[in-house]
């Protein structure tokens, strides 16, 4: 009888601790297929945000080319007025000028 109530004893502890072992590597797979998830979920992340930086970088090359065309514009209509400002005065001093 001893023996009968020390083996039911054994096989229970057996599979006990081959049940508690099988919860704890499920738990330690679902941890592992979060992190995976998380990781990829990460990694599209910072695929974004490096494609966010090279539109930024694109608009900052685009804004500085318009500034320098505006500029270089501006220079030239106000080179045009001088140069017509001078051939007044020069038609004006030289007696030419239609008024």
């Amino acid at each position: 009888m001893k023996r009968s109530i020390l083996m039911l004893a054994m096989f229970f502890t057996l599979s006990t601790a081959f049940t508690s072992c099988r919860e704890v590597n499920e738990e330690e797979d679902e941890m592992e297929m979060e992190g995976e998830e998380m990781e990829r979920e990460m990694e599209g992340e910072m695929q974004e945000m490096d494609d966010d930086m090279d539109n930024v970088g694109e608009d900052i090359e685009d804004a500085a080319n318009d500034a320098g065309d505006a500029v270089e514009n501006a220079a030239n209509e106000t080179g045009d007025a001088v140069e017509d400002a001078a051939n007044e005065v020069e038609e004006e001093v030289e007696g030419d000028d239609d008024y």
